[in-house]
């Protein structure tokens, strides 16, 4: 109630008119008082306004978060409600005709009983003035007894009267008829004028208001007027009830303030105009009454169709309308089906859609939507199913390409165990090494391989072809030179019985180029034999006359090559022998360096590796190793790289 602005506003709207009800109680009524209660009001109000649009947001969020919702209650604003709306416009309407119609009725029915205690009374005045004196006495009963088939309760009356009378004067009132509803007048009020009188009078009886139709004439020679009253009985309220559907429930007279009073829930007010007899004022009085939607009907019905009994246009027209009502309630609950059922079609898919994909938001990459219809939602559902087998089948290649990226992790490191791990200490000598294959594993080989005799051999080769292949042949070189290494002592020899034993087991495809130095210390000599393989870079020392690179070339061919039987190997392979001085350079190197592109798919090129080395053989093997790898990087730039880059780098120390 106090963290949030809908609460504060409800406590505050709350004090506030605490307040202003203990001020009430202290104070009494004041003005002050008054403004802290409106204050309170208004906070209250603003609370409730913020909290009805809070409820309203929780129920947008939470009822209306299903499209089925959404689509049913927007097919109830478009389709159902405007119906409604129409069905209780002309309800409203058809009930506001028909009472209005029924009070129309009620009131011409009453017209006319008055108009008929006028002609009553104006028939019988008639019969009067022809009567003589002792004869008009019998005279009116028989008229009274005449109307009294018609209206059982009708009373007649010859009152005294001077004003408008003739000759003879009536002395006394001469009454015919029962007379129950009130007394006989004794006297004619002197509003009545001498043209007569007609209309309806009120009168009291048991606490109830009743009604009578009133008639006064001013028979000529009679000294006196007749008086015809017609009451509204239980026999005229029953033939009312018979002949017309009327039920007539109770009168009730209106005054400047008071109000109509129908005796039930579904009784109308038709209000009548009436006469207060001993005023002459006119007043209004109204009278609840009830009247059947058949007898009406019946009321207005025009005649019926000729030849056909009983079946009048008004009742032609009221099945017209029955039939025309039945289809629309027909095609109203056949739209109603078909839109909730679209709806449902629409929001089905939808929700199924939903499921599928929490369930693929799971890792549940094997559920699939049923289809049930082939539109755009079927289409989109199988849609949706044919992605789910498409990740499915992705993630499974990812799985095996994930444990294939491991297993070829696993073996680079075994490849890199391969190769001599951190410098070799070796007195006179400082050496080194590296190796980057262009993939995981790679064909690329170097190592050095301690002899006997204060020698020690360095290798370096390339098997043709990069990958996995490339590397187990390399793992297989590597055990066969450890082997042949400590059988020979030339160079020359070792790559002729490596070459006879390689090819016999290498494919026709496949090749391996080779570069074997042995240095020897004791003799200050290095023996060399190239294989097909990258030139050796070789930089003399500072007592040289020249440092200028040179790159040596010395002849061979690649091993392995299954079309020769190894003399063309052996005739062709050359060993050649250099002095060693203190400072001497020598550079072993595999193609991936000498022919590391750019993007403009230029070529790095053995002139100016060799250059880079003449320009920096006083650095230490490590530091040229790093200078040539940042070389290189600096001119390939983003192109990548597409071989692998292999190289050993050998400098004389003190001999």
């Amino acid at each position: 109630m106090t963290g949030t602005l809908t609460g504060r506003a409800l406590v505050l709207g709350a004090l506030v008119k605490a307040t202003a009800y203990l001020l009430g109680v202290v104070r009494g009524p004041s003005a002050l008082g008054d403004a802290i209660d409106l204050v309170g009001d208004v906070a209250f109000a603003v609370g409730a306004a913020l909290l009805a649009y809070r409820l309203y947001g929780y129920a947008r969020r939470h009822l209306l978060w299903r499209v089925r919702r959404k689509l049913i209650l927007s097919y109830v604003f478009i389709g159902v409600v405007p119906v409604l709306l129409v069905v209780v416009f002309f309800t409203l309407g058809g009930l506001l005709f028909f009472f209005n119609i029924s009070a129309f009725v009620l009131r011409s029915h009453v017209e006319a009983l008055v108009e008929a205690a006028e002609f009553l009374a104006q028939g019988t005045a008639a019969v009067l003035e022809q009567a003589a004196g002792p004869t008009r006495s019998g005279a009116l009963s028989g008229r009274q007894a005449v109307a009294v088939s018609r209206y059982p309760l009708i009373s007649y009356a010859v009152v005294p009267a001077a004003a408008c009378g003739g000759d003879t004067a009536v002395t006394a009132t001469v009454a015919a008829g029962p007379w129950a509803h009130v007394v006989a007048p004794e006297s004619i009020p002197a509003w009545v004028p001498c043209s007569g009188f007609a209309s309806l009078i009120t009168y009291d009886m048991g606490g109830l208001a009743r009604v009578a139709a009133r008639a006064v004439v001013w028979p000529r020679g009679l000294g006196g007027a007749l008086v015809v009253d017609i009451p509204f009985g239980d026999e005229l309220a029953a033939r009312f009830r018979n002949e017309m559907g009327l039920t007539i429930e109770r009168f009730s007279t209106l005054g400047p303030t008071s109000q109509a009073e129908p005796a039930g829930p579904i009784t109308w007010v038709a209000f009548l105009d009436f006469t207060d007899w001993r005023t002459g004022m006119e007043s209004t009085l109204a009278v609840g009454f009830r009247m059947g939607p058949a007898a009406l009907y019946r009321y207005l019905s025009g005649p019926s169709f000729a030849g056909l009994d009983n079946v009048n246009f008004g009742q032609a027209l009221l099945l017209l309308l029955a039939v025309v009502g039945g289809l629309f309630l027909v095609i109203q609950a056949v739209a109603s089906v078909m839109g909730f059922r679209l709806a449902r079609s629409i929001t089905g898919s939808v929700h199924e859609l939903a499921a599928g994909t929490e369930r693929v938001q799971r890792g549940d990459f094997s559920h699939k939507i049923a289809i049930h219809s082939r539109d755009q939602l079927g289409e989109l559902a199988e849609s949706f199913n044919s992605m789910t087998a498409s990740i499915e089948g992705l993630l499974h290649e990812k799985a095996e390409k994930d444990r294939l990226e491991q297993e070829l992790q696993i073996a680079r490191s075994i490849q890199m165990s391969l190769l001599p791990q951190g410098p070799l200490q070796m007195p006179g000598l400082a050496l080194a090494g590296h190796c980057e294959p262009a993939r995981e594993v790679g064909g690329d080989y170097y190592d050095f391989l301690p002899l006997e005799g204060n020698r020690l051999g360095i290798l370096i080769a390339d098997v043709a072809g990069k990958g996995t292949s490339a590397a187990l042949y390399m793992a297989e070189l590597k055990g066969l030179m450890l082997s042949l290494s400590q059988l020979h002592t030339s160079p020359r020899q070792l790559l002729v019985d490596a070459n006879r034993i390689i090819s016999k087991h290498l494919d026709a495809s496949s090749f391996i180029t080779m570069t074997y130095a042995v240095v020897d210390l004791g003799a200050r000599t290095l023996a060399c034999a190239r294989a097909g393989h990258c030139p050796l870079i070789y930089v003399p020392g500072p007592t040289a006359a020249s440092r200028t690179p040179q790159t040596l070339t010395p002849d061979g061919m690649v091993l392995g090559l299954q079309f020769d039987t190894g003399d063309a190997f052996s005739r062709l392979l050359e060993e050649i022998t250099l002095p060693l001085a203190r400072g001497d350079l020598f550079l072993l190197y595999t193609d991936g360096i000498s022919e590391a592109m750019n993007g403009q798919s230029d070529w790095f090129g053995d002139a100016r590796l060799a250059d880079l080395a003449g320009a920096h053989a006083d650095l230490t093997p490590e530091e040229l190793r790093e200078r040539i790898l940042r070389d290189v990087h600096a001119f390939t730039g983003d192109a990548p790289q597409h071989d692998d880059m292999t190289m050993v780098i050998l400098k004389i120390e003190d001999l």
